[in-house]
């Protein structure tokens, strides 16, 4: 018997590896979302790694300490292979189409010096943060030298002010906006000349109340060796077609570690996810929280943000939900050693690892495209047409609670009241399940009017007439009693 149970139970392991979706075998990475609870809930993979490239397999030598890259509309991509102080040119097909390792400069062959930024604009041209030599260098599409940035002189700039730019993207309107290392008072922003025309955005201090006590009490020497309370660092920045700029900072316990920056400076970016745009909530304490280094908007609202602690892209749509997550650490296809940035090309999103040298091409599942479809369509005004994409969605992964929410809020506007409550209570959305019941209570209400004011009016006739009954009898009684007591006296 025992031996029996061992064969069954040996077929059925075989038969389960054997009925296992390829994606989950070609998936290094666990895929999960978290819940209302904040609980990590197992899901489908949303993107899969598809190819690995870097300099050896392109015949151009390693790739040393790569630090950025940009990709064109049409599908070329610039990686800046800081180590190299070179910027590698691919075509679409990811074939070196040039290396570019300097450019002509008054009549002089100049280069680089471990360039750590680009940003290519949809004319072509080529930013490049030219980090230890001190400046933005820009490239026409022909390669020529179009414009140097360095030395930004400015009233509110210290007299011993030194740029060294580390990150850059433009905006429609040719102004520039750069990432310096060591400015904590914002991101730089140039005009379409070069010239620096003030800070936008400032990350806020993080104060430790702490430490602020303490200082009452504490000598002038312990004061200096103490933890001045400055801003941290922006990290990377992109831009979205109205101008928008998304940006990240380096500081792991900050709660906005993401911003969409308006023309002003103000961070509009909405948050009315279940929680945090911060990452992973929950980590392994040697680990520490999430270190957002990249943003890329892809989109419709969405955009995705690079996470060099655990290795992990977060996707968010347009309010602050977290769509997916993909990667992870690690050394197989798909997970990073040390990822640095993040793009995106076509449908596909490409993640540079510095730690690696290399770019791994990630494709989206059929649950990722029908996500993305989806939320797109809601940003657009669309919910309706979204409905068959979210339960498609609902098919791969019925715990993903978006779906449920979003297919809420398409009855909610075709009026469809009851049905809606059902389905923001699947998705725990309180706020529109709240609405979706008002105005259901509203709906019943109207409906049943005529019924309910007949109810009121034969109700009112039938007190009114119990009360006339009542009154009458009442009269009658006190009548005869009285005509009792005239007839005893007499």
């Amino acid at each position: 018997m025992k031996q029996w149970m061992v064969s069954v139970a040996a077929a059925l392991l075989l038969t389960t590896a054997m009925t296992e979706p390829v994606s989950a075998a070609s998936t290094p990475y666990e895929s999960y979302n978290y819940n209302y609870w904040e609980e990590a809930v197992p899901g489908p993979a949303a993107y899969v790694p598809s190819r690995a490239i870097n300099g050896s397999g392109l015949d151009i030598g390693d790739f040393q300490e790569p630090g950025d890259m940009a990709a064109a509309g049409d599908g070329r991509l610039y990686v800046a292979d800081t180590g190299n102080n070179r910027i590698v040119h691919l075509d679409e097909k990811w074939r070196v189409k040039e290396v570019i390792d300097g450019f002509e400069n008054g009549g002089k062959r100049d280069g680089f010096n471990r360039p750590t930024g680009l940003f290519v604009d949809d004319d072509g041209f080529l930013y490049i943060a030219d980090t230890d030599n001190a400046r933005i260098v820009v490239l026409a599409s022909d390669g020529s030298l179009h414009m140097l940035i360095e030395n930004p002189a400015s009233d509110i700039l210290p007299a011993d002010f030194k740029f060294h730019p580390l990150k850059v993207t433009v905006d429609k309107a040719k102004r520039i906006y750069v990432v310096a290392r060591g400015v904590y008072e914002g991101i730089m922003q140039f005009d379409g000349n070069g010239r620096f025309i003030g800070y936008v955005g400032t990350n806020k201090v993080q104060r430790d109340y702490v430490e602020m006590l303490w200082r009452n009490f504490s000598t002038e020497a312990q004061k200096a060796q103490m933890v001045l309370f400055i801003p941290t660092e922006f990290s990377n920045m992109d831009i979205d077609a109205k101008g928008f700029v998304y940006a990240t900072n380096i500081d792991p316990g900050s709660k906005e570690p993401v911003k969409r920056l308006n023309p002003s400076g103000e961070d509009v970016l909405k948050r009315f996810g279940y929680f945090d745009v911060s990452g992973d909530i929950r980590y392994r304490i040697a680990e520490g929280p999430s270190t957002m280094i990249d943003v890329k908007v892809l989109g419709s609202g969405m955009y995705s943000v690079l996470d060099a602690t655990q290795g992990r892209v977060f996707t968010y749509d347009d309010e602050g939900n977290l769509l997916y997550v993909f990667g992870g650490k690690g050394n197989q296809l798909g997970t990073f050693k040390a990822p640095a940035a993040i793009e995106q090309i076509g449908n596909d999103l490409a993640v540079l690892d510095r730690g690696k040298g290399d770019i791994v091409l990630f494709e989206p599942t059929k649950f990722g495209s029908a996500v993305n479809a989806a939320t797109a369509l809601h940003y657009n005004g669309e919910d309706t047409k979204a409905v068959p994409l979210w339960e498609e969605v609902l098919r791969l992964n019925a715990n993903y609670d978006i779906a449920y929410i979003g297919i809420g809020k398409s009855m909610l506007m075709e009026k469809r009241n009851k049905e809606a409550i059902e389905y923001f209570k699947l998705g725990m959305d309180r706020d529109h399940y709240s609405v979706a019941c008002k105005r259901y209570r509203r709906e019943v209400m109207k409906e049943h009017f005529g019924e309910f004011l007949s109810a009121l009016l034969l109700l009112t006739a039938v007190w009114a007439v119990y009360w006339l009954a009542r009154r009458r009898r009442t009269v009658a009684y006190g009548s005869a009693e009285q005509i009792a007591k005239e007839g005893k006296w007499r």
